[in-house]
Order: structure tokens, then sequence, then C-alpha cells
């Protein structure tokens, strides 16, 4: 299993348009059992936020899937430059 991080920009004034959107995308996908955060840095800079979904205790093929309902909800429109992802994974335990 591996944790799923997705970054991108945001206008400040497109903030309260895209926040519906990414939490309907993310109702879909918690439907499939996925477990969905929405989070952004609290400082604005140069009039952007930076938003983070998080996607935890996923399966590796979750990222296309993601990337695809992003596409299906639209929110490139509201989006600056790319949305970045990042894949993380438990340390093993030491015994």
């Amino acid at each position: 299993m591996i944790d799923l991080y997705v970054y991108y920009k945001v206008r400040e004034e497109d903030a309260a348009a895209l926040a519906p959107r990414v939490r309907a995308m993310q109702a879909r996908l918690a439907v499939e059992g996925v477990a969905c955060q929405l989070k952004r840095r609290p400082e604005v800079r140069d009039g952007l936020q930076t938003w983070m979904e998080v996607y935890p205790a996923t399966t590796e093929s979750f990222a296309g899937a993601v990337e695809g309902a992003a596409l299906d909800a639209g929110l490139a429109e509201f989006i600056q430059g790319p949305r970045r992802s990042e894949i993380f994974m438990d340390l093993p335990i030491c015994a």
C-alpha cells in the first residue's frame, strides 16, 4: 500500500469555485473505499494558495484513477500550473 499526495496552486479568487469540485470528486472516489483528505497551506503567496489532496493506504494504480477523476471533474480550469503527485510508503518495522 502507498499514500498518494497530489498538490497544486490555486488562485485565491478561484478557491471557492474549486473546493466543491474537488470535494465532489473525492466523494466519488470514497465510494470505492478510499479515505480522502483535502488540505491547503495556511499562507498565500503571490495570490496563490497551495492545495493538497491526500489519499492514504491506496494501491499504486490509484494515482491514474485520481488523475482521470480530476480531468472528469474539470479541476484544471481553476489550477495554476501542474498537478504534482508524490507517493510515499511505510518503512518496515524493525524487530
